[in-house]
């Protein structure tokens, strides 16, 4: 099989398309051939050398896509042909994927393969904050970090359905615009005076605020009500400052942890939150911006399209 590698550590230049061996099924796997493949930041950090990766080059990145069952590998449950999407699963950037059972997400008729890889780890994302770290409610005013991002659009929506209204930080005119396309009520800028601006849109402060830039976690705190909420996911900007547990006590503020994996952490939890990010697609409640598609032997043009910070929808990779 053909798949997208890197042998070291380093810019896109470092990435292959070359010719490797079929994965080699495991008692508990079933061989999927890959139709889409979403691509995400962390390739890029995997294939810099920022995350550890075990075994030994030639490495595949990716975790996220959707394609068909080639291979049930004695798994009744699974028949050849069968549809099927995953969000956690090594090696991806590959022409054939090696599954395990545990991680399979059935895929409706109704959802296709691009949308599949477009939106499993992102909206999955958005669907835990929204509905676990802080349980959204009607006539909540919710403000999001990175507004733009393909969590921050996912999460706009899921909020505006749940009843919400959204105020979103971002870093342009462009991507203002593609988040009021979102359903956002109010967006400012970074480079604005945007905390001035949402205590001019509402005074007391938002019940949540949903950081995955890090660096602006004290912002986020000034302008979040008494008793509200912050929900730190993410370290885009870098490190926070740390946060004093008096200024949580004075003001009876709350501050959350959010990651994905805390969740996805059960075949049930991996197909009953897919299931429900499926529905609200099916039903209207999610609209996804068209991807950016490369062929995988695209890789390293895809990888600097993403690093150039340009897209504001999801990048994925067609085999």
């Amino acid at each position: 099989m053909k798949a997208l590698t890197f042998s070291s550590f380093g810019n896109s230049d470092v990435l292959e398309y070359i010719e490797i061996p079929n994965p080699e099924l495991k008692t508990d796997e079933i061989l999927v051939e890959m139709k889409a493949i979403g691509l995400n930041f962390a390739d890029v950090y995997r294939r810099k050398g920022n995350y550890h990766l075990k075994g030994n080059p030639p490495f595949i990145a990716g975790y996220e896509g959707a394609g068909i069952v080639v291979d049930n590998n004695d798994h009744p449950e699974y028949k050849i042909g069968d549809r099927v999407a995953f969000a956690d699963v090594p090696f991806a950037n590959a022409e054939l994927v090696a599954v395990n059972i545990n991680h399979v997400l059935p895929l409706p008729e109704a959802i296709s393969f691009e949308t599949a890889a477009a939106i499993l780890l992102q909206g999955l994302t958005a669907q835990y904050l929204a509905t676990d770290s802080h349980k959204t409610t009607k006539g909540e005013t919710v403000l999001i970090h990175a507004v733009a991002g393909g969590v921050g659009q996912f999460l706009t929506q899921i909020s505006k359905s749940l009843g919400a209204n959204v105020i979103g930080l971002t870093s342009s005119p462009d991507k203002a615009k593609v988040a009021i396309e979102q359903g956002a009520n109010h967006v400012f800028l970074y480079n604005e005076d945007w905390k001035s601006a949402i205590f001019e849109v509402i005074p007391n402060g938002v019940d949540v605020v949903y950081d995955s830039i890090g660096s602006t976690l004290s912002d986020s705190f000034e302008v979040t009500k008494e008793c509200g909420q912050v929900v730190f996911f993410g370290m885009a900007g870098g490190d926070p400052e740390p946060v004093n547990p008096r200024m949580l006590m004075d003001t009876s503020k709350t501050l959350t942890g959010g990651d994905l994996w805390s969740y996805l952490n059960s075949k049930e939890e991996r197909i009953k939150r897919s299931a429900q990010l499926f529905n609200w697609i099916i039903e209207g409640k999610i609209k996804l911006s068209e991807p950016t598609s490369f062929k995988l032997s695209e890789g390293k043009q895809a990888h600097d399209y993403l690093e150039s910070r340009k897209s504001t929808g999801k990048i994925i990779l067609i085999p």
